[in-house]
């Protein structure tokens, strides 16, 4: 028998699958379609393991579906502008155009190399300028719809990316990308609308009824709906200060007023120059804490009275206005009326500036609060005419009064901000505008697309100005609309604006003189299964739904969501090594005795996702080579539910590539059958049995890959039918020959979307001459996947007494010895039974399979 040749197969497939075009796909008017997409990498070097558990994800279900008769769409290319290409090319010492290309080549040799069904016709490059012509004409689209605009902002800085960062992009007050901490400057910046969406991106949520849970949650959250009331508080002396306030029913402990240091009437209430100085220096110490440290409780409080008053509308009373470092001009209106009876961080203020405290909410009527603050909803007291009411009586009360005096109404808010998209760096999209002197800010004309980056320049980041502002080629041009001298923006765009919409464009890539061909669009989209990291949950999902809304509103799509069914999917953990000289080691430098190769102190060892800046990778390569890529693809697929992530380990992949060794076994054992025509309904029992084991994984396997991914458990059912089939096998030679092609059939069907060159080799093995690519997908038959039910009657002494239930295990009528104790134990324990040998000795049990038991006492 020829032995498992994994190299030799897997190279022949491969070059069989390119020849033959396999994944090649055009809108059909015949067949439905299934558009599966995986998140589309940034090319920064190499895929590692951790990758190809994404992207084997995506292959399974398209080859699934292939199978099934859809017309898939499986398409991939790169998410190549941006930082992570930019900073690699600068670290390499190389232009980041043959760094970012160079990295394609190499991926995609991967990808083809691991054998992905991807249709790479359709394959492109953000950096493509025939790609990014079209994201600047979306900009130009935008900015017609008035969602793009530019206006002088505090924006974040990351000094060490040296760029800007959209609010999205700060996690705990840290850059996203190297979680260096992020500072606020004041610069003049391109915006895009998204709040225009805000409560459609909000409701929509509700018709993603195949998203994850977590991640509707998280875009909820960063959406930041709240319900609560505007209220106008007079400013002794002229003007107004506008609160937001979720707690309407506590204004009459509302006490003080507090401005956000940012806030413009920080500076322009306060008439003493020391105090103007003073609340400089607090703006510039705020400004250099992130938002999130500045909005925790613990924070120290710092803030100071202006020597200004306004008055509560509902006391009437003058209470002070200060500034503090714990108000966020960002939410709400920069803006709060304190009340420290009933919040954790005006209490503290409150203490801390000996400010007056007025409790006017307690739990019951007759009590007070335990302690204070006490945030709790209740009954109002020290509330004038509201004495007495609940919470939410006092509230549409109060509110009613704000409307009747035009001093302020319910309303909703949200703590969602416009998208920040200039970057300060050179490898990125252009933005297509032009300042003009006469003119002013004018857009370019779409027929002049794509503004082209300049390939001769200094890419180092510069801070706050773009590198593209030092190439004069690229800087001077003419104006579009007056011909006269004009200059160039210089900023590029967010690299999230290139994915954005880039699923858009694979249903479409042929096309130079649109985007997208609306009609090859309204087949194809929107994308039936996205697959990707949860990282992506609040910044390229929302983004990809404002875009498709905005497209939408344009009439370029007609549908309301990109992504109908959404999966998650868990990263893969390996063992990283830490020196805190040197930072993280790659596994392969250190020693048996874990010291650092370069100081020699001792490292510290933890579980983290495999990244290539831990140097705790896996490539693709070494496990190919070892054991093949089928191995590697089943191995990541089955050490652990999809969503969840796992611990790499190298005796899990050797387990896994024994299993294929054995399918190899099994399969061309029974190959000189497989071009008989046969009968497959089974003539004995031991044909049952294999029948029933062959249909019970049909159906387990096909639920798996639809029931929310379910690989590791369709992998555990595969394994199971080898074994069972195996049994069976050598311990009878009376199987028809029907029934066992059957069965062998059906198990490389079944196995080809999980190791895609193995079950190819064997489907040409068993006389097929055809790629079993485009093979139909097996279906099981109801009545072979019922377990039978035997009703075996119970004799005592020659008189039926009562009835037995036995479930057939694999539909098998042949009872071994094993069994029949398994039913004489059964037997003795029913209820009926021991009500009538109650005071007799037993004698015997007769077993005759599958008609009676009787039991014999003695007399």
């Amino acid at each position: 028998m020829e032995h498992y040749d994994f190299k030799n197969i897997e190279s022949k497939w491969q070059k069989i699958w390119e020849v033959q075009k396999s994944f090649e796909v055009e809108p059909s008017s015949t067949k439905p379609k299934c558009y599966v997409l995986e998140m589309f990498p940034y090319p920064s070097g190499y895929l590692h393991m951790g990758h190809l558990k994404n992207y084997t994800l995506g292959d399974v279900v398209a080859r699934y579906k292939r199978m099934q008769g859809y017309n898939v769409l499986h398409p991939m290319g790169f998410d190549s502008f941006g930082l992570p290409a930019e900073n690699a090319a600068i670290k390499n010492k190389i232009h980041p155009k043959k760094w970012t290309y160079d990295s394609i080549a190499h991926i995609k040799k991967q990808m083809k190399a691991v054998g992905l069904s991807y249709d790479f016709r359709r394959e492109f490059a953000t950096s493509d300028p025939e790609y990014y012509k079209w994201t600047q004409w979306l900009f130009l689209f935008l900015y017609k719809q008035g969602l793009a605009y530019q206006k002088e902002a505090l924006v974040n800085f990351c000094p060490q990316c040296q760029t800007v960062l959209a609010n999205e992009q700060v996690i705990a007050g840290s850059c996203w990308r190297c979680d260096s901490k992020v500072v606020k400057n004041s610069l003049k910046q391109w915006f895009l609308k998204i709040t225009s969406y805000t409560e459609e991106l909000l409701s929509d949520l509700e018709i993603l009824n195949e998203w994850p849970e977590h991640v509707k949650t998280m875009q909820k959250n960063w959406i930041g709906k709240s319900y609560g009331a505007q209220v106008s508080f007079p400013i002794v002396g002229g003007g107004e200060i506008e609160v937001f306030t979720t707690r309407l029913d506590t204004i009459y402990g509302a006490t003080f007023l507090v401005l956000a240091p940012e806030h413009p009437l920080a500076l322009e209430l306060p008439q003493d120059p020391e105090i103007k100085e003073a609340i400089k220096t607090l703006i510039n110490k705020s400004l250099l804490t992130p938002e999130i440290e500045r909005s925790a409780e613990e924070i120290p409080k710092e803030g100071i009275f202006l020597r200004r008053y306004a008055f509560n509308p509902f006391t009437e009373e003058k209470i002070p206005i200060l500034v503090a470092n714990y108000v966020l001009y960002e939410y709400g209106t920069g803006a709060i009326m304190a009340v420290p009876a009933h919040d954790t961080r005006d209490y503290e203020f409150a203490l801390k500036y000996n400010l007056p405290i007025r409790e006017v909410v307690v739990p019951q009527l007759g009590t007070r609060c335990e302690e204070l603050p006490d945030d709790g909803y209740g009954y109002l007291i020290n509330s004038g005419p509201y004495d007495g009411l609940s919470s939410e009586e006092a509230t549409l009360k109060m509110a009613e009064f704000l409307q009747e005096k035009l001093l302020g109404k319910l309303t909703a808010r949200y703590k969602l901000r416009d998208w920040l998209l200039s970057r300060q760096r050179y490898w990125g999209v252009p933005i297509p505008m032009v300042y003009c002197q006469k003119c002013g800010l004018v857009p370019v004309k779409e027929e002049d697309l794509p503004v082209l980056l300049p390939e001769e320049i200094d890419f180092t980041p510069r801070g706050m100005v773009s590198p593209l502002a030092t190439s004069d080629e690229f800087l001077h041009t003419s104006c579009p609309q007056c011909g006269g001298s004009a200059h160039r923006e210089t900023d590029t765009m967010d690299t999230f604006m290139c994915s954005s919409w880039y699923y858009l464009r694979f249903g479409s890539p042929f096309t130079n003189r649109e985007p997208f061909i609306k009609k090859d669009i309204d087949y194809f989209l929107p994308v039936d299964y996205y697959i990707g990291g949860v990282e992506h949950a609040i910044l390229h999902l929302l983004y990809s739904r404002f875009i498709t809304k905005a497209l939408g509103d344009g009439g370029y799509l007609n549908f309301q969501e990109p992504f109908s069914r959404l999966f998650t999917q868990g990263m893969v953990l390996h063992t990283a090594f830490w020196c805190p000289t040197h930072y993280w080691i790659a596994p392969k430098d250190v020693k048996e005795e874990k010291y650092c190769p370069h100081c020699g102190m001792e490292l510290t060892t933890s579980l983290e996702a495999m990244s290539k800046s831990k140097g705790n990778v896996v490539l693709p390569e070494t496990i190919s080579h070892k054991y093949g890529t089928d191995t590697g693809r089943m191995y990541v697929l089955f050490a652990a539910p999809a969503e969840r992530e796992f611990e790499w380990k190298e005796e899990g992949v050797s387990g896994i590539f024994r299993f294929l060794n054995r399918v190899w076994k099994l399969v061309t054992s029974y190959q000189d059958i497989a071009l008989k025509e046969m009968n497959s309904h089974p003539q004995n029992k031991e044909d049952e049995s294999v029948k029933f084991i062959t249909h019970k994984t049909i159906k387990k396997v096909t639920q798996d890959i639809e029931n929310n991914f379910r690989f590791n458990t369709a992998i555990a059912a595969l394994m199971e039918m080898v074994n069972d089939l195996k049994a069976i096998i050598e311990s009878n030679n009376s199987l028809s020959e029907g029934v066992l092609k059957e069965a062998v059939e059906s198990l490389v069907l079944l196995i080809s979307p999980f190791a895609p060159h193995l079950a190819e080799e064997l489907w040409e093995k068993l006389g097929h001459q055809n790629s079993l690519t485009f093979q139909k997908w097996p279906i099981y038959e109801e009545n072979w996947v019922k377990e039978e039910v035997v009703e075996m009657p119970v004799q005592i002494d020659g008189k039926v007494r009562s009835k037995l239930i036995v479930v057939r295990k694999d539909r098998t009528l042949l009872w071994d010895v094993k069994e029949e104790e398994k039913l004489k134990e059964l037997v003795l324990q029913d209820e009926k039974v021991l009500k009538f040998l109650k005071g007799k000795k037993v004698k015997g049990i007769i077993v005759v399979p599958e008609k009676i038991i009787s039991i014999h006492t003695e007399r």
